[in-house]
């Protein structure tokens, strides 16, 4: 499926974008009319046009908030927030140390916090301890009552952000009587930005300490915990629940075994034994060549580079090979959900394996196409993955009679 672009990134980002409206992210107008100025493959373009309209959206905020208009307000900045994300998402030449991408993604972060102290349910912003340092998050509350509720811990992905999570699932789950604790582990959003923090296999590092802080806290209750991984995060909360066994469900958006064989896929056989041997000197040319004719691959590898603390393309390919659910899935003992994209650009075949290899109560659900919800964790049709979803949690973790 193509969305306003024949470039496979840009149409997916540009679909990324717009699905969010589904939950304050977007107006479908702006979405258009900011595509409408950005010729394919452009990403100067990208950066230049998504610039625009987050400044845009972000002044009728501010403007919004000098004349007490807290409703309005608030709606611009969830959309101003989410567009600075999407403005900044290319820039990858050197993320840790370009100006521009430092900027906007502050913003992206400060206007939603800004939206968050707005909003009709409570919202806090928390610091999750780990290791020697703590993890940003929020936890998105449904009253202030203080009633233990079912929560979800949701784990972005390769590229997501903390504040992304509310468009995503926040939303959704706030609706029907779920509280949300999100936050950016290595690899993610502030955690990589601000405090340089690395991706890192053994995910069940990460997760275990946001377990314990979720436990501390009275509004959640303890027996019905979910764990949500989205995108990479389906690896990263798989690993993670096969040690950690304090979690009530488990549900993988989508289902990923092995990250080093997604990639592979794409390689001719001589590049993937350069690799794997270490001649990097003769790997990373040629995937040069590659990243020069193709949005995703150029965009992937350089995120991967900086996300991963790699020397080079090759390096970061090669490091991925410690992410696989070989000899852990069957560790995993908690109900599991399984979600596939039919026509996952991605991860296509990753959740069947998934699925096989798990011997824990567990479902699989592939969306299909035809319904609008078979691209990679089926963008554009969040509320078809909301309703699989949250039904299926409702059913896992309420109590048989």
């Amino acid at each position: 499926m193509r969305f306003l672009y024949e470039d496979e990134s840009f149409s997916y980002e540009a679909l990324r974008a717009a699905g969010f409206a589904n939950s304050g992210g977007a107006d479908l107008g702006e979405v258009l009319a900011t595509a409408h100025n950005i010729p394919e493959g452009d990403e100067d373009a990208w950066l230049r046009e998504w610039t625009k309209t987050a400044e845009r959206v972000h002044a009728i905020a501010i403007h919004a908030l000098t004349g007490r208009h807290r409703v309005s307000a608030r709606e611009a900045l969830l959309r101003a927030s989410s567009y600075y994300r999407t403005a900044e998402f290319y820039r990858r030449d050197d993320p840790a140390n370009d100006p521009e991408a430092k900027r906007l993604s502050t913003l992206s972060r400060e206007t939603f916090a800004t939206a968050a102290s707005l909003m009709d349910t409570p919202v806090e912003a928390v610091r999750i301890p780990y290791e020697d340092t703590t993890l940003p998050g929020y936890l998105f509350l449904v009253d202030d009552s203080g009633t233990p509720r079912p929560t979800v811990i949701f784990t972005s992905g390769f590229d997501s952000t903390l504040e992304e999570v509310y468009f995503v699932v926040g939303a959704a789950a706030l609706r029907r009587g779920y509280n949300v604790l999100a936050y950016d582990g290595p690899g993610q959003g502030a955690a990589l930005r601000e405090q340089g923090l690395f991706f890192r296999p053994d995910w069940e590092a990460v997760v275990s300490p946001v377990v314990d802080y979720a436990l501390t806290r009275p509004e959640i209750a303890p027996d019905r915990l979910a764990l949500m991984g989205y995108s990479l995060g389906g690896y990263l909360t798989a690993r993670a629940a096969a040690h950690e066994h304090r979690l009530a469900a488990l549900v993988l958006d989508d289902g990923l075994y092995d990250y080093y064989d997604a990639h592979t896929r794409m390689m001719p056989p001589f590049l993937t034994e350069w690799v794997e041997t270490g001649r990097d000197e003769l790997a990373n040319p040629v995937v040069g060549l590659m990243m020069k004719n193709n949005t995703q691959l150029r965009w992937a590898l350089r995120n991967g580079v900086w996300a991963f603390g790699a020397a080079s393309p090759a390096d970061y390919i090669r490091r991925t090979t410690d992410y696989t659910l070989k000899g852990v899935a069957q560790l995993i003992q908690c109900p599991t959900l399984v979600l596939d994209a039919e026509n996952d650009q991605f991860f296509r075949g990753q959740p069947q394996l998934v699925s096989d290899a798990l011997t824990c109560p567990h479902t699989l659900i592939t969306l299909p196409e035809d319904e609008g919800a078979g691209e990679h964790c089926h963008m554009g049709a969040m509320s078809r993955f909301n309703q699989i979803t949250f039904d299926w949690l409702d059913t896992t973790l309420t109590p048989a009679k």
